[in-house]
């Protein structure tokens, strides 16, 4: 799957860099492995797509399963954590804040998935 122009791939580096800090902070979380491993596959999708390699359906599984587990979390945190409380401070404020922001990153990892699929989706038809 090619995901080509140097917007792209500058954005791959990015992201790339951004999901293997997530992969690196999570080492002392309670359940690193899980965590790990859905910012861990979101990264390799970046690096594949930035040589040029990426199959849809790494992009697609991991995008869905991070998409499905922001979906659980949800219900716990939608309103009762405000956004200012996200980012108070790198420590955990509470449980609740920490939640949040777990959903987002997977949010994250959803949002950047669907980029790579549209963005390979454009460059096949261009």
């Amino acid at each position: 799957m090619r995901v080509s122009g140097v917007p792209m791939r500058v954005a791959n580096v990015l992201m790339t860099g951004l999901f293997a800090l997530a992969v690196a902070v999570q080492y002392n979380d309670p359940d690193p492995v899980r965590w790990m491993t859905i910012y861990g596959l979101a990264g390799v999708a970046c690096v594949l797509a930035y040589r040029d390699r990426l199959h849809w359906g790494l992009p697609v599984a991991t995008g869905i399963v991070a998409l499905i587990w922001a979906g659980t979390i949800a219900p716990r945190v939608i309103g009762k954590v405000s956004i200012g409380e996200m980012f108070q401070s790198w420590e955990m404020i509470s449980p609740l804040v920490e939640e949040e922001r777990e959903m987002g990153g997977l949010l994250i990892v959803a949002f950047w998935m669907a980029v790579l699929l549209l963005a390979s989706r454009r460059s096949r038809s261009a």
